[in-house]
């Protein structure tokens, strides 16, 4: 089952000895991401995070908004902030190098969050593309198996999977090679993990990507020595945060990172091809 959320297609599979039980679920799990998009989008002018970038306070904001943004500020501050829901102002330059006061509206410690409002300073802006998508392939997991779905994999933009397929062996997801648009890197069997992949193909401002949608909240430039990073995590939205959060930080520092998230593995392709993993990804790939 297909359909759209957060600005990507959707796709839902569910395995259950009562088709209906799997319908229902599915018709649960797209409800609940449009609840999620009505709060997250930044291309809804009524939702919460437009009228926080418009209005720069939201009062009583939504615990799914709250969720995300907690979880965003543990990461931003455990990388030195080189994860940074602020990072908006610098994707509206399209590519263009920034001047040194839209760098100054680039700081996460300036959002503040608290359960009864959330507060910008003048002239920031919040994007929740490196995270949301993650989120909402969890949110919509969580809806599958309270229906009583246990086998399901779930492809939001990253993915999430629990169970086995329909041949009773754990999910496999190819990943996108970044050079070969219709090719597979490495396919990744996912056993009960999640998956989220960043690269610089996926909207590109230069012909040779160096600059595209991945950005270094330091510098407000593109990350030059990486070309995708993929995630395996417990979470969706730990495998989207984290894989944009190692293709800022580099090979060396973003796989000493990743020491602070147990569970989680990755692979790493630099931009002259050579990969680079951890030993619990080579083992599923």
């Amino acid at each position: 089952m297909s359909s759209q959320a957060l600005g990507a297609k959707v796709t839902m599979t569910a395995l259950h000895a009562d088709e209906a039980v799997a319908v229902t679920a599915m018709n649960a799990a797209f409800a609940e991401l449009e609840a999620i998009e009505s709060v997250m989008s930044l291309y809804r002018p009524e939702s919460e995070l437009c009228r926080l970038n418009r209005d720069a306070v939201l009062e009583r904001p939504d615990a799914r908004l709250l969720e995300v943004l907690r979880f965003a500020a543990q990461v931003s501050k455990k990388s030195g902030g080189a994860f940074d829901v602020t990072v908006q102002p610098l994707w509206a330059l399209q590519g263009a190098t920034p001047d040194e006061q839209t760098l100054a509206r680039v700081d996460w410690k300036k959002l503040r969050v608290t359960s009864e409002r959330l507060v910008l300073e003048k002239g920031m802006a919040v994007t929740l593309n490196g995270i949301a998508q993650g989120y909402a392939a969890d949110a919509a997991m969580r809806v599958m198996r309270a229906h009583g779905v246990e086998h399901a994999l779930i492809d939001a933009g990253e993915f999430s999977a629990r169970g086995k397929n329909q041949e009773n062996v754990p999910w496999r997801i190819g990943i996108q090679h970044p050079r070969q648009r219709d090719a597979f890197a490495a396919l990744a069997q996912l056993e009960n993990r999640c998956l989220a992949t960043s690269g610089d193909y996926e909207t590109a401002f230069s012909d040779d990507f160096s600059r595209h949608h991945i950005l270094d909240p330091h510098t407000g430039e593109s990350p030059g020595e990486l070309a995708s990073v993929s995630v395996l995590a417990p979470t969706a939205m730990a495998a989207d945060a984290l894989s944009t959060t190692l293709f800022v930080l580099g090979a060396k520092r973003g796989i000493d990172f990743l020491r602070h998230y147990p569970g989680t593995d990755a692979l790493l392709i630099l931009k002259d091809g050579r990969r680079i993993m951890t030993d619990g990804f080579a083992a599923v790939i």
